[in-house]
């Protein structure tokens, strides 16, 4: 049953909610006007205190002034609380809740439950009016239907009865529509939700969350979990809310600060921005991999980036360059590296007897003591070493050292192994290995990006490194274009709790690509969850999509549109007015964005040349910001974005040809919600013959 706002025969029960929502909006206008007077109070006693202060400042001693500064700072925090609420309950008042569960439970008291984004609760009756939808009860609208039901709680189950269950649209303060619960309204609030326009950014789920999406989101004991999701299953936002619900259950022990997102540009790090702070939580610190793997090598070696090798792949078939890349993200590149760690700690550090002054310290005392710290990484232990060997020769001597035999002795011990830079090493490694041409690099020159990890783990296992120890929990995303190196580097860079999620059918170099499989094997404690139905694209882009590469088990969500175009043109210039004309036309329907996606960075610009005047923006692996209306890119950072409506130009057998090719065309096809059309001058590609 769903009732509009128009209805005219209005029913008792849609009476009853429109006067229970005016009911709960003026307890949210008394509650922001009780904010408003706190955060008035708080800084008028901020503005007197400082004022005493400066004042009296004269005849304060150190103990004063600290008791001071406290206070101001406890005012401050106070205000800045009272702030962060008010915005809270301005949202609320846009779109106080999404559900209502009426949960009978053992003791037959039937509780109303009314859900929405924040909790807020009636202070003077100390009654709870709406719960967070990550409460533990709230959990029960979205894992049930009427009948029998239960949710956990941290003292333990409660069972009981759902008598009734019914979803709102509310905005702007105003009752859209109302679903009762004789109809399975996920389905038919998700429709509603999915046949919108997209706007400029990611958006919270909240009111659409699925049961399977939320067993994901609420899993608090998983140490590692790894979300395989086919294109268009909302994995990033299944993700963001669960990052979300992890801070809400452990607010006493974690919070925003201590959670680090890996994202795969600037762009989709700003794409996803908005999810947390709708949800009420603070911005989440975000690193790109590229980032952070300048930070571990301390700026010292310029390096290629994934997005440029990604591109040289693209734009030249070098067999040398790819047979180096396959190597280096296979798993015997990592076991291959372990074997040699082993064999340097064997058999680099070369001991002879050591003689100070008269003394002469023995092989077998320094190899003791170099045995001592194997725990320590091996370029660690030289200094430790050496200070024990002093300690050794001042009670064999019974006498201070000099300042000469404690730097003699300092030197000497570094001196017994082999190498003492990580880059030696690492060379070393390929001519340990005999293949001495795996590895190209000379003084100067950057490293090729799949040298970045390897160097970055050798450096890990042999100097030690721990930047990020504050980080509790970290959420990688887009994980199948990471090798097992890179997530060797993870695994022990962050010790903590980790959310891995991506697609592996969305790879944007094959050569290099991980599978939940892969991850399994380093994280052997991983839980893999799976999810097939696509939310994203219609039935008929899928369908298209599945043609260019096949994701099994895919399940689109049955919504239909028009079928995906491909258009024929004799030139590119043709072509290229053909898609200025698409553009009109955008702009005069209700969609609200068109990506134009191309295969390569070079494509893309000279494109942009061409329909910059319809008002066209280029996004660069420089861009920072996602920008809403018509958009012109490449598959690879187009990864993770949706648009209303896709055009994918040059779509020609000349352009699409090998299996990175391919995973572009795929990749650049299912960013679109509702039309698709991709345009060719010459032959088709092959990927779409037949």
């Amino acid at each position: 049953m769903s009732i509009s706002k128009e209805s005219p025969g209005m029913n008792a029960t849609e009476q009853e909610e429109r006067e229970y929502l005016e009911e709960i909006k003026e307890k949210l206008t008394l509650a922001i006007r009780r904010v408003d007077d706190a955060v008035r109070q708080s800084s008028n006693e901020l503005r007197e205190k400082k004022q005493y202060i400066h004042e009296h400042q004269s005849g304060m001693d150190d103990a004063d002034m600290v008791a001071a500064d406290q206070s101001i700072n406890r005012m401050a925090f106070t205000g800045e609380a009272a702030v962060a609420r008010k915005r809270k309950l301005l949202k609320l008042s846009q779109s106080p809740y999404f559900g209502r569960i009426d949960f009978v439970n053992q003791h037959q008291a039937s509780i109303p439950v009314y859900i929405g984004v924040y909790s807020f609760i009636d202070e003077q009756r100390r009654q709870g009016l709406i719960y967070d939808w990550r409460a533990p009860i709230s959990s029960l609208f979205y894992d049930y239907e009427l009948g029998e039901a239960s949710y956990s709680t941290p003292s333990g189950t409660i069972k009981g009865t759902i008598a009734l269950k019914r979803q709102y649209k509310i905005r702007d303060g105003r009752l859209e529509f109302m679903l009762e619960n004789d109809v399975n309204i996920h389905d038919d609030v998700l429709q509603r939700e999915l046949a919108k326009s997209s706007d400029d950014k990611l958006k919270n789920i909240v009111a659409t969350i699925q049961r399977d999406q939320n067993a994901v989101i609420r899993n608090e004991t998983t140490p590692v979990m790894v979300i395989q999701g086919v294109a268009g299953s909302g994995k990033t936002s299944i993700a963001l809310h669960r990052i979300a619900f992890l801070l809400y259950r452990f607010r006493e022990t974690i919070s925003a600060r201590d959670i680090l997102i890996i994202s795969p540009n600037k762009v989709f790090a700003d794409y996803i921005s908005n999810v947390l702070p709708e949800l009420g939580e603070e911005h989440i610190p975000e690193l790109g991999m590229e980032e952070l793997a300048a930070d571990l090598l301390e700026n010292r070696y310029p390096f290629q980036t994934f997005f440029e090798q990604v591109s040289a792949l693209l734009e030249n078939h070098d067999p040398a360059f790819i047979q180096r890349i396959q190597f280096k993200s296979s798993f015997d590149f990592l076991s291959q590296l372990n074997q040699y760690l082993l064999h340097v700690e064997n058999t680099y550090f070369t001991v002879t007897e050591l003689r100070v002054g008269s003394t002469v310290v023995p092989v077998s005392v320094i190899q003791a003591k170099f045995r001592t710290y194997h725990r320590v990484p091996l370029l660690k232990r030289f200094a430790l070493v050496a200070q024990d060997i002093r300690d050794y020769v001042r009670d064999a001597t019974r006498r201070k050292l000099t300042g000469s035999e404690k730097a003699a002795i300092g030197e000497a011990i570094p001196r017994m192994f082999r190498f003492h830079h990580v880059l030696d090493l690492y060379r070393d490694f390929y001519r340990w290995l005999g293949k001495p041409e795996l590895f190209r690099h000379h003084p100067g020159q950057r490293l090729e990006y799949a040298d970045v990890f390897a160097l970055i783990y050798l450096r890990l296992r042999l100097e030690g490194i721990s930047a990020y120890d504050q980080v509790k929990h970290l959420l990688v995303d887009e994980m199948q274009d990471y090798t097992p190196v890179q997530y060797a580097v993870l695994s022990r860079l962050f010790p903590g709790r980790k959310t891995i999620l991506g697609d592996v059918s969305q790879t944007v170099n094959p050569y290099s690509a991980s599978s939940a499989e892969t991850i399994e094997r380093i994280f052997p404690q991983a839980e893999v969850v799976r999810l097939y139905r696509s939310y994203r694209s219609t039935v008929e882009i899928t369908a298209f999509a599945q043609r260019i590469s096949s994701s099994p088990g895919i399940l689109p969500l049955e919504r239909h549109g028009p079928e995906p175009v491909i258009a024929r043109f004799g030139s590119r210039n043709e072509e290229l007015a053909a898609i200025q004309g698409m553009i009109s036309d955008f702009k005069g329907s209700s969609n609200h964005s068109l990506g134009i996606i191309c295969k390569t960075l070079r494509q893309a610009q000279d494109a942009h040349q061409v329909l910059k005047a319809s008002g066209v923006h280029l996004l660069t692996p420089e861009s920072s910001t996602f920008k809403e209306g018509v958009v012109i890119t490449t598959a690879h950072l187009a990864k993770g974005l949706e648009f209303d409506e896709v055009i994918v130009p040059f779509a020609s057998a000349r352009t699409y040809k090998t299996e990175v090719d391919r995973s572009m065309l795929y990749i650049a096809c299912t960013r679109a919600m509702h039309q698709l059309t991709l345009t060719y001058t010459d032959g088709l590609t092959p990927f779409l013959a037949g």
